[in-house]
């Protein structure tokens, strides 16, 4: 018989998370599209604020989240005015990570995504800086705010 945490982890697969921002003016490099370093700011800001969302990582917490590793493919440039959409799918859930591939699209805007990439994160206990397994109230979290798609 399964734990619990292992049946949610399984069932949370899948699953997306969804967030808009707006293109800053300030992001626009010499060329008057968005510079590619920026890009991984704006995944930052989705992942930042679902994790929030989801109670997890919060400051003061005993439960950070690090960024241990990230692969992206430009598409194409992002241009202002533009207001992003960034989209977030789980892939795997282990005992203290989590892969998510990441989308970031101009809304209103047919012709696909500017960039696609695949990001793994893992929890860690602040006191140790040690990796430490997802609880079950950390999984729940990641069920509220991650929907099936």
């Amino acid at each position: 018989m399964e734990s619990p945490i292992n049946e949610l982890s399984q069932a949370l697969v899948g699953r997306g998370y969804h967030f808009r921002m707006p293109v800053r003016w300030g992001d626009l490099d010499l060329l008057n599209h968005v510079n590619n370093s920026l890009y991984f700011r704006y995944m930052e800001e989705a992942r930042v604020n679902c994790m929030k969302e989801a109670g997890i990582g919060v400051h003061g917490d005993v439960r950070e989240i690090v960024l241990a590793h990230t692969s992206c493919d430009f598409l194409r440039p992002i241009s202002w005015p533009a207001d992003l959409l960034i989209d977030m799918r789980l892939q795997r859930i282990g005992r203290s990570s989590l892969e998510y591939l990441a989308e970031i699209s101009m809304e209103n805007d047919s012709e696909g995504p500017c960039l696609r990439a695949r990001n793994i994160i893992v929890g860690t206990n602040t006191s140790t800086g040690r990796s430490s397994p997802w609880t079950l109230a950390e999984l729940q979290g990641l069920e509220r705010v991650f929907r099936e798609i």
